[in-house]
């Protein structure tokens, strides 16, 4: 389960995007959230991951 928040960011003559996904713990069952700033072609990898 994702939640897919994605801002662009723009450094220099740089474009990033923060991506945001929801991942589950295995021990707790609770939700955590794992923020990235990378390259925009890269966020859908980022997303489908596990």
């Amino acid at each position: 389960m994702a939640k897919k928040a994605v801002a662009s960011l723009q450094t220099g003559s740089n474009r990033l995007t923060k991506a945001i996904k929801m991942v589950k713990s295995p021990k707790t069952g609770a939700y955590t959230f794992v923020e990235s700033i990378m390259d925009p072609t890269e966020v859908n990898n980022f997303l489908a991951k596990k």
